[in-house]
This record gives C-alpha cells, structure tokens and sequence, in this order.
C-alpha cells in the first residue's frame, strides 16, 4: 500500500500467517477454517464472477473502490473476458453541502468529542431519483456498479461486499483519505466523531441486512493483495465461531500518558514509536475478528458476528442487548509512563438523553501489574467542596495552573491483582506505573476529562477536558471512608476443589456486571449457564481452552477470550509451571 494512503506507525495486517512465538502474546489470533476455503488476488476473484447480468461491489466507507475495480477491468480484459458496463454509486449521493446539513444534527457542532447517535439510514444520503435511473441504466446489461451504497439498487445481483476494519478507517483519515459518506476530510478527530455517531451506525445497518446475501466477502486493507472469501463460507464460519471460542484481533496506540510494558512485553509490536498508551483487547464495535485458510488470513468485523449470531454468542441477555456486545476489556499501560486524566463516566439517563447511547460507561481496573510507587485515584476525599473543585479546575485550564489534585481526589496504593470499582459518576484515573486491565461496558469514548495535568497531546494540541460535563455527572457522596468499604474489591471464595478456587470480585450494585476469577494446577470445568464469558489470563504462562464441539485453543498469558453462551461448556486446562489465574467477566 502506498505510503499515503495511511498514517500510522502499526504494521498492517499481513496475508499469511506467520507461527508465534510459543507461550507470547500472539498479536495475530486466528480462527482457523480447513484448507483453500481463503483467496488471493485480483485474478482468482475475476474467475467466480459471473459473466453477464450485474456485479455489485460495496463495502465500508474509507475503501478505495477506484484502483480496485480498475484491476478487475485490467484481469477481465487480460482474459478476454466481455468488459462490463462500470457505474460509481457515489453519483446518486446528494450534493456535500446537503449530507452535511442532514447529518449536523448528529456531529454536535463545535463540541471536539461528542455527537448523537444517528437516527439516518443510508438511503438517506442518496437521490432516490438518481438511484433509480442508474438501476435502470445497468439492470439492462452486463454491468458494474460500484461504491459505498451500491446494494441499494441490487435486485437478486451478485453482491461482493469489502470490508475494512475500524482502526484502518482511523489510519487513512490520518493520511488524508475520505472515510465519511459523501464529504470530504475534515480533521482526523471530526472525521472520527462523524464516524462514530453515524457512519459507522448507518453502515452496519446496511452491512446487516446484506450479509444473508453477499456472494463475495473481501478483506479491503491491503489495496494491493486482496484476500476474500464466499459468502456461504462466511456465513457458516461466523455460526461455527458462536458455539465455541475466539479470540479478536487486538490494536495498540500511543498516547499522551503512554508506558512500555507492552513494548517490552508483547512481540510483533512496532518499537519505534514512543510508547503504547493502549491495547484495543475487546471493544466490540471497533475489533475483527480473524479468520485463517491455508495460512491466508482474512479479517472481518466483530459486528457481523453480531449481526448473524447475536442469540448465540450472548445467551440469556440477548433480548437486553440485541446485536450489541455489553462487555469491553483493554489495557492501560502507565509502566514509565505518566497518569490518566482525572476524569468520570456518564449516569445511565445522561448517556441517553445526550448521546443516545442505549448504556453507560462503567469500568473497572484490574491491576495486571505495577511497579513500588503505583497508584490509582478513586473518590473524593471526605472533605470535598464540590464548588471549590471545579473553579481549581477552571482555573487550571483557563491559566495553565497546576492543581494537587490529592487535596480534592483520594489515591490508593496499587499492585497487582487489585480490582477497584468505577461506577459510573465517580471520579477516578489509573496513576503512572500500572498495566491496567480495563474491564467495562462497552461504550468507550464517554471519559469526561477533568484535569489532565497541564500535558499536551501526542500532536503538541490540549486535549479537550470536559469539565462541565463531569460535574453533572459525579456522585460527590463517593467519598472518605466509604470508597475503601464500596469501592475496593475484597475477593471472596464461593467454590473449590482438590487443587482449583473460584473467588467471586465483587462489583458495584449499578455494573451491569459482574466479575469471577479461577485458580487453578491442572484443570477446570466451566459452565457458561447461557452467559457469554469474557476471560482473560491474568496469571501463568499459558492454557489450553477446550470446547465440547471440538475447539481446541491455546491462550498466552495476558490475552483476552470470548466464550459465547451456546459453548456450553468448557475447559480450562493449565500450561504452566504454577497455577494459572483466570479473570472472568459476564453480564449479571
């Protein structure tokens, strides 16, 4: 891919999949498939498509549909195959100025961070009329159309459909690249906010109802090596996925707080870059998911597991939650690094009426490690005045001055295994020198930022505090003695056998929820009582997981799994030479 076409130090995903090193975090999880069900290249993809009535090619916003299909004519007529008649969707799309104006209402103006969930579909963004007609013009002949939206017109067609994960949207915007329907770039983080609050919305919308009928699914990350799949072998994958186990593919950004022990820790990584602030382990609306056929790899979103399976990977919360995934997990890696923001998390009717977010953000920190002088802020301390604490904090961000935020914020020493309670409406931030598992409910970009230590962002800019904001939603109450009794967890046995424990971490009543944790030497059997499990090994080497229908998967130490409802049941079965720890999460 050329070097324009996107703007990031991280590597991009390579086609084969290459053996990991034994026992390390494996950067590339793939669910494997059987032999040559996987294809690359341009000209195996020209020898399937048929040779007359209409082919269409959607996909994502951010693909570059140009130099694609140019290819496809170059193999067709390198064949001596017909050429067919060729039709860009985009020219049905209402004019800029008027998606700009259909979608203002979303974008939330001048606000940096926050918009609406879109109400839109993607017919929306198109002249009916001019739909129309280029249905008309290629229903007729052997024909092309291609574009985001092009399945509008499709009438029993043969639909190819190429995706592109969420964090390479996010690579081209940074270079420049067009990744919002029917505008031009703005600024990588307007062009986010706008993805965020619509595209993406109304994209997977489209994507949903399409995929019982896409023929072709192709990978669109690599422009120059295109890898893909039939649409029958899609579908059966993704049912194969939701009976047994898997893990998605995680990404990794730097950032202003940023530390080193994934740098050091985790192979694969690009090491010149000036640290890693995040590892992206499971934030369901932004992951994919891998799948591998003869060492081809092939990358698809974790929403279309969602879209097809949803009952089955989420058990008995799925009439709570349809296709969306409850549960988060990421690191926060602060090892030589500096602290988070001070900051809090939306109350539940808030995230509703200002976002329209259909759940909050609540967290946790589990504490995967640290080093001698780690802490985490959480609650206020017992004398706080609220009124006192925001002009400190206005203060500090009108004239730059610096705040001792331990005279307002209590800090409490870390270390590895803690788990500390963030409830939605608390104040809280990891301090420098932890690795900090992050496990959540999924909405992830509604962090109010109250304080953020005078620092700049990696681009020399301020990040944006959200000051206002967060004093609507904290619970001043959270305070002195009553954080440590509610706030810190205090692990509890509630089962064991002759070499295994179960402790139940306790989380606050409003998380959604809860969290267990198994000790085990040799072997444990798990039921998953209709509940998807989200699991991490949080202590050994490494493990075997085993499905009852015939999954057999290794698992490192430090890598999130998902084991969806309709498992059943599984082992766990200890690699290492001391017991292994698992971390378990799942909805109450």
């Amino acid at each position: 891919m050329k070097k324009a076409e996107r703007n990031t130090s991280q590597f991009i995903l390579p086609l084969e999949k290459e053996q990991p090193e034994y026992g390390k975090y494996d950067i590339y999880p793939v669910h494997s498939i059987g032999r040559g069900k996987i294809f690359e290249g341009i000209d195996k993809l020209v020898k399937i498509l048929p040779e007359d009535g209409r082919i269409i090619i959607d996909g994502y916003a951010g693909i570059l549909f140009e130099p694609l299909v140019e290819e496809i004519s170059d193999n067709l007529r390198k064949s001596g195959k017909a050429l067919p008649l060729i039709h860009c969707i985009d020219e049905a799309l209402l004019p800029p100025d008027s998606i700009a104006g259909l979608v203002s209402p979303f974008t939330g103006g001048n606000d940096p961070v926050f918009g609406r969930r879109t109400t839109l579909a993607l017919p929306d963004f198109f002249d009916k009329n001019k739909l129309s007609q280029i249905k008309r013009e290629t229903g007729k002949r052997y024909s092309i159309v291609y574009g985001t939206g092009a399945a509008l017109i499709a009438e029993n067609d043969f639909i190819i459909y190429t995706d592109l994960p969420k964090n390479e949207i996010q690579f081209r915007s940074r270079a420049g690249v067009q990744t919002n329907i029917g505008t031009g770039p703005v600024n990588p983080k307007a062009d986010y906010k706008r993805n965020y609050f619509v595209d993406w919305v109304v994209l997977n919308h489209h994507k949903e109802k399409l995929l019982p009928a896409i023929n072709i699914f192709a990978d669109g990350q690599r422009n120059d090596l295109i890898s893909f799949i039939e649409g029958d072998e899609l579908r059966k994958t993704i049912k194969d996925i939701s009976l047994n186990a898997f893990r998605v593919r995680p990404w990794f950004e730097p950032g202003a707080w940023g530390g080193t022990w994934m740098k050091d820790n985790i192979p694969g990584l690009n090491r010149d870059v000036p640290n890693y602030a995040w590892s992206f382990e499971l934030i369901s609306p932004e992951n994919g998911v891998l799948i591998e056929s003869s060492g081809l790899m092939l990358e698809m979103s974790f929403d279309m597991l969602m879209m097809q399976e949803s009952a089955n990977i989420l058990g008995d919360c799925h009439s709570a939650y349809g296709t969306e995934f409850p549960i988060r997990f990421d690191y926060l890696d602060t090892i030589n690094g500096g602290n988070l923001s001070v900051q809090c998390h939306p109350r539940p009717e808030y995230i509703k009426k200002e976002f329209g977010e259909n759940f909050t953000q609540e967290e946790t920190y589990y504490i995967m490690d640290s080093k001698d002088d780690s802490v985490v802020y959480l609650g206020f301390t017992d004398d706080i005045d609220p009124a006192r604490f925001r002009d400190e904090l206005e203060n500090s961000f009108e004239n730059s001055v610096s705040v001792n935020i331990e005279d307002y914020v209590q800090s409490h020493k870390s270390k590895r295994h803690d788990l500390f309670l963030i409830p939605y409406g608390t104040i809280h931030g990891s301090g420098k020198n932890n690795l900090v598992l992050e496990i959540s409910s999924t909405p992830y970009i509604f962090t109010f930022k109250m304080y953020d230590w005078l620092r700049p962002d990696l681009d020399g800019k301020p990040r944006p505090l959200n000051i206002s904001r967060g004093m609507d939603n904290l619970y001043f109450e959270r305070r002195g003695e009553s954080v440590k009794k509610e706030l810190l967890c205090r692990p509890v046995t509630i089962d064991s056998g002759s070499d295994w424990h179960l402790e139940h971490l306790k989380t606050h009543s409003t998380h959604i929820y809860d969290i267990h944790r198994y000790k085990f030497e040799s072997r444990i059997h798990i039921s998953t009582h209709n509940k998807c499990h989200v699991l991490n090994l949080v202590e050994g080497s490494s493990i075997i997981l085993e499905t009852i229908h015939g999954l057999r998967m290794h698992i490192n130490y430090a890598e999130t799994f998902i084991v969806p409802a309709a498992a059943g049941e599984y082992i766990l079965i200890n690699e290492s030479p001391g017991p292994a720890w698992v971390v378990k999460a799942f909805i109450k």
